[in-house]
């Protein structure tokens, strides 16, 4: 199983992930080499990052993730990448069946659809609204596209489909949250206003109805996906999304009507 696994080369981008990095590469204590691709971190990342002798950091100024991961995929040098932010884990189960995945695979696969688990402070929710995405790839064989703030792999060939689940666990402040969605939002309203709809995911459609959407997401959160049951962490998450949904919506309201939007 191991020796299969010497197949994979994890790539992670970077910036200011001091809360996050070290449990992500403590997951990877299997892979060979790691590649990092940083974007400048003024925090300790890199210090962390230093304590870890399987990882290559190469630091990029950063222009878009696309951009960004397309750079680090020309750096794998294995049959396979396992593309993975900063504040994402690893689990034993996932990496047996990511080996099985491997061994089994043809050589029309070039890509893995896997899912996501999402934690709040360490701790799993039932359920929550991240969708499945590829996250391992053979590099040569297709590429990544910016898609709104974030981005996605375009595959050249067959995707298989992982059942066991990747963790998503960002412990970063709530400010820094905050942060990070007043810099991406403008770049979701950019794709939701110019992007034809039937090209746009269901979320996404949903989304364009801004009047209704962080209501729908609230009630998602806490009921279709059972965060009621999650106790305050499902509180916690469902009012994150929902507010994300509310400045979301604003922004819409000032993009369509501009100046008029106080009339």
């Amino acid at each position: 199983m191991a020796d299969l696994l010497d197949q994979v080369t994890p790539l992670i981008l970077t910036y200011n992930e001091e809360a996050n990095i070290g449990r992500t590469l403590e997951g990877l204590g299997w892979a060979q080499r790691i590649v990092v691709v940083d974007s400048g971190s003024t925090d300790r990342t890199l210090a962390i990052l230093a304590g870890f002798s399987q990882v290559d950091v190469v630091t990029r100024p950063f222009d878009d993730f696309a951009a960004q991961a397309n750079f680090g995929l020309g750096l794998i040098r294995t049959p396979w990448c396992l593309s993975l932010d900063a504040d994402h884990g690893i689990t034993s189960a996932f990496r047996a069946a990511l080996a099985r995945l491997i061994a089994a695979a043809e050589r029309d696969a070039v890509a893995v659809r896997t899912p996501f688990r999402y934690l709040v402070h360490g701790r799993p929710l039932r359920s929550a609204l991240l969708p499945p995405r590829i996250n391992v790839m053979r590099p040569g064989c297709g590429s990544y596209v910016n898609d709104g703030h974030a981005h996605r792999f375009l595959p050249s060939g067959r995707v298989l489909e992982l059942a066991e689940p990747i963790l998503h666990d960002d412990r970063k402040p709530l400010d820094r949250w905050m942060e990070t969605q007043r810099r991406y939002l403008p770049q979701e309203v950019h794709k939701l206003r110019t992007t034809p709809r039937h090209q746009l995911s269901r979320a996404d459609r949903l989304r364009q109805r801004h009047v209704i959407a962080p209501f729908a997401v609230l009630l998602l959160c806490l009921i279709w996906h059972r965060g009621l049951l999650d106790g305050w962490r499902g509180w916690y998450y469902a009012f994150q999304r929902m507010l994300v949904e509310l400045m979301l919506s604003l922004m819409l309201w000032e993009a369509r009507n501009g100046a008029s939007i106080d009339d």
